[in-house]
């Protein structure tokens, strides 16, 4: 399903419950650029479009992608194209980092965020988001998903520390969202069928997500980790 394109004809208020990752992952970005000092320098690895430079309009925002992943997309306005296990920067050059769900793509997940960490000046964060539960994306480009565990222990071992590892929503969310992945198996009259059956109980399910505590059921994880 073309998430992208859904998201440019619902209205806010309805995109931010339909695609309620999407919509947690900008709450975070928006949250990241407030809190980070004008003229900053900021790293977007694995930028693609670069959707989320708007954000860094006070600080100095680059942005970087290999440019292999959706063939569709613009990477024209791409301050670099290279690989995010060999970054062309210097050490300790950005005061912030975002990865956002790009760790899945990239073969070498510890070397990323190791490079990423050479990059960052002592004290520079890092804004990381990857899945846990999603469907493949960008094929052949597409390698793992990641529990909490998982992210924790990747951090640790690129010399970062985490200091928070939240999941984006938990198993009624999630249930909600496969929902409207079951649409893109249905044609014709049946698509408007399953579609009417379908949107409002992916609309309601979130209001459950306050049954599920632990969350072990969850599309992804928003983390923030420092560089000591």
């Amino acid at each position: 399903m073309r998430y992208k394109r859904i998201r440019r004809h619902l209205p806010g208020r309805l995109r931010r419950r339909l695609l309620a990752f999407e919509a947690s992952i900008e709450d975070a970005v928006q949250a990241f650029a407030a809190s980070l000092p004008a003229g900053a320098r900021v790293l977007d690895a694995g930028a693609g479009e670069g959707a989320y430079a708007r954000y860094f309009s006070r600080q100095r925002y680059v942005g970087v992608d290999l440019a292999v992943g959706d063939p569709e997309w613009d990477y024209s306005r791409l301050d670099a194209i290279a690989d995010l296990a060999a970054l062309p920067f210097p050490d300790g050059c950005f005061q912030a980092c975002l990865n956002l769900v790009t760790l899945e793509h990239v073969r070498e997940p510890v070397t990323v965020l190791s490079e990423i960490a050479r990059v960052l000046a002592p004290g520079g964060r890092l804004l990381l988001v990857a899945p846990q539960e999603w469907e493949i994306h960008q094929a052949p480009h597409d390698y793992y998903r990641f529990t909490r565990y998982g992210l924790a222990y990747l951090i640790e071992r690129a010399g970062l520390r985490a200091l928070s590892i939240e999941a984006a929503g938990g198993f009624f969310q999630l249930l909600a969202r496969r929902l409207l992945n079951a649409l893109q198996f249905f044609r014709g009259p049946w698509f408007a069928v399953a579609a009417v059956l379908a949107a409002p109980l992916a609309l309601v399910l979130p209001w459950l997500d306050r049954l599920d505590r632990e969350r072990h059921f969850t599309l992804g994880y928003i983390c923030i980790a420092a560089k000591s």
